[in-house]
């Protein structure tokens, strides 16, 4: 940053963006501005040396914004819910507001006219490209598809500014999760616009992709999806289906838990099945000193009788057989928890006759051959229950690259923040890594050369 420089994320919501920028350039964000109270108090108790505006973004005068310093850095992140192809091409109820919050990018262009930010930076859905005016129904115009866009893009050229734009995912630059968006940067210094290489992915010199698997608390129970109060909906049964045969039984490598992994949870009615299977005798006492018939809290996956093997269920989109957990995790929506942990239980299978240590129960279930049958390592299992949680949001916050010690849940009217509003932050947040690189490449790094 250059001399009284200030940094103003518009849009801030819960903090990505600013937890990115902040790493890259080692300083908090001077200001943060939001119209949800809600957003702020999640970006307050992160960013408490941020100067927080609760205003609505087109009511905002910029020019009383920052007590006159030159602006480095505007980052913009406009809401996306009336481009975002999410929706699933429904009518927009309410056509007015469906314009409104289509045409909230304007402000990239009001702060180009009155603040003048040396480099400005917006991100938005892929669709945002295709930005045109709305027909007599209400739903975009296919035919001036993108008209409104280049007009924006035009009036940032018109202001001075190169501008440029790229699809990036954020997977590529560290972030758990495969969520692609669209990023436009514009600069009036003269410095070049610079879209960093991926850091992640399979290409040479690459670290590996982080996967879903390193967001999951294993040690978290998940309930038998047989056992449930509401049997679980047809279409998300299906979809457990597929995906059991997919990364399961049809796998010839299915994920399974790390036997570095200290614990392993399960509560429920598998619970009893897990311990039986895990009261093995070490020297001629009980590993854990409980009843094969009690259900056990907490497992050791040690003992190797016991293996966890899991998948992802999104119960909104496209997905149709979920996906598995070493690869990065779909994107994360603001609009509620969509995502599932389903876990096969795994028990060594003998053939129809079950050791006869294990107790009637156990060989009673295992012996239906119920689910089928999994080879792990040249050994065969058989499958005795299935269980099935939602992610919480602490882990879709790991796949959105927010540290584990972002808080999610501030005190806001004396109680804390719900569940609910806590994954509409993390879904609208942009993840921290893609924001961090884009600043490193186009600020710190050409810092340092002209430096140099």
């Amino acid at each position: 940053m250059r001399p009284r420089e200030i940094v103003v994320d518009n849009f801030a919501c819960g903090g990505g963006a600013s937890t990115g920028i902040e790493a890259a350039l080692g300083r908090p964000v001077d200001i943060a501005i939001n119209h949800n109270a809600k957003a702020l108090a999640v970006h307050l108790a992160n960013h408490p040396r941020t100067l927080h505006l609760r205003e609505d973004i087109r009511d905002l005068d910029p020019r009383h914004v920052g007590a006159g310093r030159p602006v480095g850095l505007g980052w913009f992140s406009p809401d996306c819910t009336y481009h975002s192809r999410a929706r699933g091409g429904k009518p927009f109820r309410d056509q007015n507001r469906a314009r409104r919050v289509r045409g909230l990018a304007w402000t990239a262009v009001r702060w180009a006219k009155e603040r003048r930010p040396r480099v400005i930076m917006l991100e938005n859905v892929e669709e945002f490209a295709d930005w045109g005016p709305l027909d007599e129904t209400g739903q975009p115009d296919p035919a001036r598809r993108g008209m409104t866009f280049r007009r924006w893009h035009r009036q940032l050229e018109n202001l001075g500014y190169r501008v440029d734009m790229r699809k990036l995912r954020a997977c590529d630059y560290g972030a758990p999760t495969s969520r692609r968006r669209l990023f436009v940067i514009a600069r009036c210094d003269g410095e070049e616009i610079v879209f960093p290489a991926a850091s992640y992915g399979p290409w040479e010199g690459c670290a590996p992709y982080r996967t879903a698997a390193e967001c999951i608390d294993w040690s978290l129970p998940c309930p038998s999806i047989f056992e449930r109060e509401r049997p679980l909906v047809e279409a998300t049964l299906n979809r457990i289906a597929r995906g059991i045969m997919r990364y399961v039984i049809e796998n010839p490598q299915p994920f399974i838990v790390p036997l570095t992994h200290p614990t392993v949870t399960a509560h429920g009615g598998h619970g009893a099945l897990v311990a039986a299977f895990m009261a093995r005798h070490y020297g001629g006492h009980e590993n854990d000193g409980h009843p094969v018939t009690w259900p056990l809290s907490t497992v050791t996956t040690q003992d190797h009788h016991h293996l966890v093997t899991t998948h992802i269920v999104k119960f909104k989109g496209t997905s149709r057989d979920g996906q598995p957990v070493d690869e990065p995790l779909h994107t994360v929506q603001a609009s509620g928890l969509h995502y599932g942990e389903v876990r096969a239980f795994l028990m060594k299978y003998y053939g129809t006759e079950q050791d006869p240590r294990l107790g009637r129960p156990l060989g009673t279930i295992t012996t239906k051959d119920r689910f089928g049958l999994v080879t792990v390592h040249g050994e065969p299992y058989a499958i005795v229950d299935i269980g099935m949680r939602m992610l919480t949001p602490r882990e879709l916050a790991r796949a959105t690259s927010l540290p584990d010690d972002y808080i999610l849940d501030p005190i806001y009217e004396g109680k804390r923040l719900s569940k609910t509003d806590q994954v509409w932050m993390i879904g609208n947040a942009v993840p921290p890594a893609v924001a961090e690189a884009l600043v490193r490449a186009n600020m710190v790094d050409q810092a340092l050369k002209a430096a140099a």
